[in-house]
Parts: C-alpha cells; sequence; structure tokens
C-alpha cells in the first residue's frame, strides 16, 4: 500500500513500492493502492493537484466506508471492485 517517487532534476518516476506479484496475476484479487497512490504523487507533481485531491478523497471515503476494500485489507472486493468504488465516490 505504499507509493513510491523518485523525482530527480530532469525527470521523475512513480511506481508501487512492491513488485509486480507474479503469484496473482490476472485473479482480480490485487490490491492497487500503492499505485494509485504514486498516480496521486504524480498528479501533485505535474501541478495536477485538483485531479490528485478528488482521486484521494475517493480512495479515503472508500476505505473509511470499508467498501471496495480489497481481502488484503479485510474486504471482499476484487481490483475492479475496488477501482469501480473510486470511480463511483469521485465527486
Amino acid at each position: 500500500m505504499v507509493p513510491g517517487a523518485n523525482i530527480g532534476e530532469k525527470g521523475a518516476v512513480f511506481e508501487a513500492v512492491h513488485g509486480s506479484a507474479p503469484d496473482i496475476a490476472g485473479k482480480g484479487i490485487a490490491n492497487p493502492t500503492a499505485l494509485l497512490q504514486s498516480a496521486i504523487l504524480m498528479l501533485r507533481h505535474i501541478d495536477e493537484r485538483g485531479a490528485a485531491d478528488k482521486i484521494e478523497a475517493a480512495m479515503l471515503r472508500i476505505f473509511e466506508e470499508g467498501k471496495g476494500r480489497t481481502r488484503d485489507i479485510g474486504g471482499s472486493a476484487t481490483t475492479d471492485e475496488f477501482a469501480e468504488a473510486i470511480i463511483s465516490n469521485m465527486h
């Protein structure tokens, strides 16, 4: 669930800290929070703060409500259901 940002003078790379998790690839059980948070960091880096804030607020809302949580954090949602929960909470 940890985002990563490597920011240099001429470029930046944003990625999830964890590995690629090939053992769960294609099973729909991955928790995309780290990647989503990395995207939020990237949006802030490129001065798209409004978009970053909107996505982050939706993510925090689903965690608070307990909806859309993947099984590794106490829920039963699939990766797609997590994404749909984020999208439906973006207002």
